[in-house]
C-alpha cells in the first residue's frame, strides 16, 4: 500500500466524483470501519475482502491487502487500540478517519465507504494529518472580520467565507478557484490549508478574500445536470463567475478590483475564466500547468515512482497505467457519451474533449489585464516547463509579472531539497513572501488603474 496517496495532491482527481450514490438509509460507517479494523488486527483478511467495492477488489486484491497491513505493523508495531474517530464527506464517499495505537506509534487509518456501505478505500496517513489548523504568524485577525455569504449558481447553493478588512473600504477583492479535487473552501491538503492561508494573509494587508466549497465536494457526482456532458465549466469556471458577481454587488468591494487568484487546475483555468468575464479586472495563477493535464500525470506518476531510486516492479505497473491513460486522454475517436480510464477511475469523454482545444498560455495572451504569475521551484506536479510555457507566451507583456520562488512546493510551503508527497503531511503555511507579493501586486494594479 502507498500510504502517502491519502494526503498527496494529486493533479488530476476529478474522475472520483462520479461515483454514483443511490438513496438509502445511511449505513453506520464507524461501526463498520472499527469492525475492519478488528478483522485486520486478527489477520481476518478474508472478511476484510468480502467488504470490497468494485475498485477496492481490483486494487487492493487478499495478497496486496495481506502485504499492506503487514507494511503497516512493520513500522508502527501491533495494533493496540482505536482512541478517536473522525469522519466526513468527500467525492462521494464517506470516510472515517480511525486514530489508532500501535505497539510502537500512533498512526490514522482512513478508510472511505460508499453510500450502499461497501468499503472503498484504505490507506494510513500520520496523524499530522488531521492536526487542527492554526493561524500564520503573518495573518493579524484584528484586521478583519469574517462573514459566511453563499455563492449560488442557477440552482447549485455553494457555502463560503468572505474575509473582510475592517476600515473603511470598497477594497480590493480576490475570488480564490480551487485545484484539481473536491476541495473544501480552505483548500485542506493534509497538514495544511493553502486558501485559509491565503485569505487571513490578504486581509490582513487590506485585500478581501472570497473562499467557498467547490461544488464537486458538495454535491460529488450530481454537480452536473448531466454528467455524460459534465466539464470544467461545471466543475470549476461557472461558480468562479458567479463568486466574482457576488462580490461586484458588495458595497463593501471595489467592483473595478476584483482578481482571481487560482491555484494549480484553478490557475489552469484562470484565462479561460477571464476571457470570458470583463468584470475580472487581473489574474493571479499559482503553479499554473500550460502543458495538457495527462502529461502531468504521467510525469507525476514517475517522479514519485523514482523518488526512492530505482523503480520497482509494482511501480513500474503505475507508470505504465498512467501512460496507458494519457493515450486514452489522446485517442482520435474519443466521442461524447464515452468515458477515459484515469488510473483505475472513470472520467467522462466531455471533460477531456472541452479541455483538448484550451490552451491557457495562448488564452491568457489574448487578454487585456495584468496577470502575476507564480511558480514553487520545488513543485514536482506542476513543473519549469509550464512556468517557461507562461514566460514563452506572456514573458513580453508588460502587464505580466512572473516570479519562481525556489524553496517552495506546490502549495507554496517552504521546504529543502527533493518534493515529497509526504511532507503535504506536515502542518505548513503559505510562505509570507507570497502573501506580501500578491498583496503588493494587487496594491500596485489599484493605482495604475
Amino acid at each position: 500500500m502507498k500510504k502517502h496517496r491519502s494526503i498527496c495532491l494529486a493533479v488530476f482527481l476529478i474522475a472520483a466524483i462520479f461515483v454514483r450514490a443511490q438513496e438509502q438509509p445511511a449505513p453506520n460507517y464507524e461501526a463498520m470501519a472499527r469492525l475492519i479494523i478488528a478483522e485486520l488486527a486478527e489477520r481476518q483478511f478474508d472478511k476484510v475482502v468480502a467488504q470490497y467495492d468494485e475498485r477496492l477488489a481490483a486494487a487492493l486484491p487478499l495478497d496486496k491487502l495481506t502485504a499492506a497491513w503487514n507494511s503497516i505493523i512493520a513500522q508502527v508495531g501491533a495494533f493496540q487500540s482505536i482512541t478517536a474517530v473522525e469522519q466526513e464527506e468527500r467525492f462521494g464517499y464517506h470516510i472515517v478517519y480511525a486514530t489508532c495505537s500501535f505497539a510502537k506509534d500512533k498512526t490514522i487509518l482512513a478508510l472511505a465507504f460508499d453510500a450502499k456501505g461497501k468499503f472503498g478505500s484504505f490507506s494510513m496517513a500520520p496523524l499530522s494529518s488531521r492536526m487542527p489548523w492554526t493561524a500564520p504568524d503573518y495573518a493579524k485577525p484584528e484586521k478583519f472580520e469574517e462573514r459566511n455569504v453563499t455563492v449560488r449558481t442557477g440552482s447549485w447553493e455553494l457555502p463560503g467565507t468572505l474575509t473582510l478588512p475592517k476600515g473603511a473600504g470598497p477594497f480590493p477583492a480576490v475570488v480564490l478557484v480551487h485545484g484539481s479535487g473536491p476541495n473544501d473552501q480552505d483548500e485542506t491538503v493534509g497538514g495544511s490549508k493553502t486558501f485559509k492561508d491565503l485569505a487571513w494573509g490578504l486581509a490582513s494587508r487590506g485585500v478581501a478574500v472570497l473562499r467557498y466549497t467547490k461544488r464537486t465536494r458538495k454535491y460529488g457526482a450530481r454537480s452536473g445536470e448531466d454528467l455524460n456532458a459534465f466539464t470544467a465549466k461545471e466543475e470549476t469556471i461557472d461558480d468562479a463567475r458567479t463568486a466574482v458577481a457576488l462580490l461586484a454587488g458588495m458595497p463593501e468591494i471595489n467592483p473595478k478590483q476584483i482578481f482571481i487568484a487560482g491555484h494549480s487546475l484553478g490557475a489552469y483555468l484562470g484565462p479561460r475564466i477571464a476571457s470570458g468575464d470583463a468584470q475580472v479586472a487581473g489574474l493571479i495563477l499559482m503553479a499554473g500547468n500550460t502543458r495538457p493535464l495527462e502529461d502531468l500525470v504521467v510525469e507525476q506518476v514517475r517522479y514519485e515512482a523514482r523518488l526512492k531510486g530505482e523503480v520497482t516492479p509494482e511501480a513500474q505497473k503505475q507508470i505504465d497505467a498512467a501512460e496507458a491513460s494519457a493515450k486514452e486522454f489522446r485517442n482520435p475517436d474519443l466521442k461524447p457519451g464515452m468515458a477515459v480510464d484515469l488510473l483505475g477511475s472513470k472520467l467522462p469523454a466531455s471533460y477531456v474533449l472541452d479541455l483538448r482545444n484550451y490552451h491557457p498560455a495562448e488564452t491568457a495572451a489574448t487578454l487585456k489585464i495584468p496577470i502575476y504569475i507564480l511558480q514553487g521551484g520545488r513543485d514536482y506536479q506542476v513543473r519549469p516547463a509550464d512556468f517557461e510555457g507562461w514566460r514563452k507566451a506572456l514573458g513580453l507583456k508588460l502587464t505580466v509579472r512572473l516570479k519562481l520562488y525556489p524553496e517552495l512546493n506546490h502549495l507554496f510551503v517552504a521546504g529543502n531539497g527533493m518534493s515529497t508527497p509526504a511532507e503535504y503531511s506536515k502542518p505548513g503555511h503559505v510562505a509570507e513572501e507570497v502573501v506580501i507579493d500578491v498583496a503588493n501586486w494587487i496594491a500596485a494594479q489599484s493605482t495604475t488603474h
